[in-house]
């Protein structure tokens, strides 16, 4: 059943493998790779979660046990790499923000949904679309209000207004292509109309186009990332992300929540995930945990091949 297993997953990460590939040889330049990854995030992967919103069946559909299965197993990872990165290693309290992030986010639209789909079809596009719905704009919400507590714990500056800060934080989201492509699918299902042939068709070569893009275009990013440094830090961060979070998920989902066994694989799967860039892009926005979300991003990536195997086989052997 591992070998079953490892067949679905080895060729999402050969991709991979190859986009390093050609990043390493200098076929590509290493820009190309933050190049897709943008027009993935700004265009293939908003269309992709688009169409399946708007052209799935959404009845009777209640998000809130899937919600919060996922999300209380994130806030538990997020606080523990918080805590280790505070009291264990020593850091200040804007590397333990970096740290709680990079111990919790999840790289669902790169790589999540080309595992995810491939393992369990497109009807699993459904739920991890859920999941991502309001993935980017609570974890940062919550990231930016504690980042905002933890300057003024350095004594980086003065506490703003929270008017100010809730003010900055939705103009961000609004003008998310992910939270704009989640809110137009929805309200288009609702409307109760089918997509026109001809639109649908500009939309399902790109939908079709998003997994193999993402893969690839990670890839190619890692050569950004790399491992640096002491990776000890980087190492608890990792566990915690890919090992810890989906054990909480399939325990919560399938005991207190109890949510359906399909929606306890996908969330599982999505926890699984490696983290995601955007780690290091907070870090190097506030100047602080380079390194950590750096190897978090590189080790979690690295070994996911053999940890979302791992999962898969787990929730397989299980029965779901």
């Amino acid at each position: 059943m591992l070998f079953s297993t490892l067949q679905v997953v080895f060729p999402i990460f050969a991709t991979v493998g190859v986009g390093y590939g050609f990043g390493f040889a200098g076929l590509l330049n290493k820009q190309v790779g933050d190049n897709l990854s943008t027009f993935c995030i700004t265009v293939l992967i908003p269309v992709l979660i688009f169409r399946t919103l708007a052209t799935s069946d959404l009845a009777g559909l209640s998000p809130w046990s899937l919600w919060g299965t996922y999300y209380t197993a994130l806030a538990i990872c997020a606080a523990l790499g918080g805590f280790f990165v505070r009291k264990v290693f020593g850091r200040e309290a804007r590397a333990a923000c970096i740290g709680g992030f990079s111990a919790a986010f999840s790289n669902m639209s790169l790589v999540g949904i080309p595992v995810i789909t491939s393992a369990y079809g497109p009807e699993a596009l459904v739920p991890i679309s859920l999941i991502i719905s309001i993935h980017a704009p609570s974890v940062t919400l919550v990231f930016v209000l504690a980042m905002e507590r933890a300057v003024v714990v350095d004594g980086y500056q003065d506490a703003r207004p929270m008017n100010e800060v809730m003010r900055s934080v939705f103009n961000t989201l609004i003008k998310s292509p992910l939270v704009i492509a989640i809110l137009l699918g929805v309200s288009w299902n609702f409307s109760g109309y089918e997509l026109p042939m001809l639109v649908d068709g500009v939309l399902n070569p790109l939908a079709k186009a998003a997994s193999p893009v993402a893969l690839f275009s990670v890839g190619m990013s890692l050569l950004n990332y790399g491992v640096r440094g002491n990776i000890a830090i980087g190492s608890v961060l990792s566990l915690l992300k890919v090992v810890l979070m989906p054990a909480l998920v399939l325990g919560l989902g399938a005991s207190i929540f109890q949510l359906p066994p399909y929606w306890v694989a996908v969330a599982t799967l999505a926890a699984a995930c490696p983290t995601g860039v955007v780690a290091y892009l907070y870090a190097s926005q506030f100047g602080t945990g380079h390194a950590m979300s750096a190897n978090s991003i590189s080790l979690t990536t690295i070994f996911s091949i053999i940890t979302m195997s791992f999962w898969l086989w787990v929730l397989n052997y299980l029965g779901y």
